[in-house]
């Protein structure tokens, strides 16, 4: 009995697939990162409904109460619930990396994918583009921005994030994708008749959906950084509450004078344990999907 090409291909493409999840279960960096970062985005997404209608900066009890049965995390200066506005906090902080590292993802893979297959002069403009945008100082250029426009939402903060953040990631793909356009399969491609974009999402982007899938979780994790950094700044949302505002809020109202921990080590916390969990699993990824770095 014989079988076909294309049957090999896809039995192939199955034990690869097993064995990805035979070591991905038994990687503690992978299970750990992506474990801590499920558990905080089930409270950022949860949190809300099991918390009824109540929003993040009512007024609901006395000020400056510390931690207890009614008010998990206490409440702040002004008698808001500490615990409802991290759970808010949460959800906030989630959508501002996942656009903001989205968005950058898609120009990245745009830039990097064009530039690396088609190479000559198209790859000599994106290669310029990417460098000049890659030397601007992009916090000062979201700082200026967010101060002279005036928009404070989440969406357009992310948008501006994502705009800015995705040099890096271009550059990886370009230079990833330039190795793989001489592949077999990919002239093989070509010579069937297949447009570029097609030789693109069939052929070459498939073989590097693992590093792709990498590149997206260090673009996650850069866009929270960056969006509390605005946020702690001032710079954030004018509605509604971040993990990054949490922190500002509480310096502008002396939190650490006073004594109330409670207020800014949780969403202090949280951010480094999102951030730190990515890259840990990034890292858990790493050794997934190279060989060489498997330690079972």
């Amino acid at each position: 009995m014989t079988t076909t090409p294309l049957a090999e291909g896809r039995a192939e493409t199955r034990v690869v697939r097993r064995e990805a999840l035979h070591f991905a279960v038994r990687n503690g960096k992978l299970v750990t990162g992506f474990g801590l970062v499920l558990v905080l985005l089930l409270l950022g997404v949860l949190g809300p409904l099991l918390l009824g209608v109540t929003a993040p900066n009512e007024y609901v009890a006395a000020p400056m109460l510390p931690p207890s049965a009614e008010h998990w995390l206490g409440t702040t200066t002004f008698g808001q619930d500490v615990f409802t506005q991290f759970v808010y906090g949460l959800r906030t902080t989630f959508a501002a990396g996942a656009l903001g590292g989205g968005i950058a993802a898609v120009i990245a893979m745009v830039v990097g994918f064009v530039a690396g297959y088609r190479g000559g002069l198209v790859d000599e403009v994106l290669n310029m583009l990417t460098n000049i945008v890659l030397v601007i100082p992009t916090l000062a250029v979201l700082l200026i921005i967010n101060a002279y426009l005036g928009i404070r939402s989440v969406a357009v903060q992310a948008l501006f994030i994502g705009l800015t953040s995705w040099p890096w990631a271009a550059r990886a793909i370009r230079a990833q994708t330039f190795s793989l356009r001489g592949r077999d399969f990919v002239d093989l491609a070509r010579l069937s008749g297949l447009t570029t974009p097609r030789i693109i999402a069939r052929e070459i982007a498939p073989n590097m959906s693992s590093y792709l899938f990498m590149t997206f979780i260090l673009l996650f994790g850069g866009s929270v950084l960056i969006a509390s950094s605005l946020d702690f700044i001032g710079l954030g949302p004018t509605e509604g509450v971040s993990l990054g505002l949490m922190l500002q809020n509480a310096t502008q109202w002396s939190a650490l004078q006073l004594g109330l921990w409670w207020w800014f080590v949780p969403p202090g916390l949280a951010i480094t344990a999102i951030v730190g969990a990515l890259y840990v699993a990034n890292v858990g990824l790493d050794e997934v999907f190279n060989p060489k770095l498997r330690t079972t």
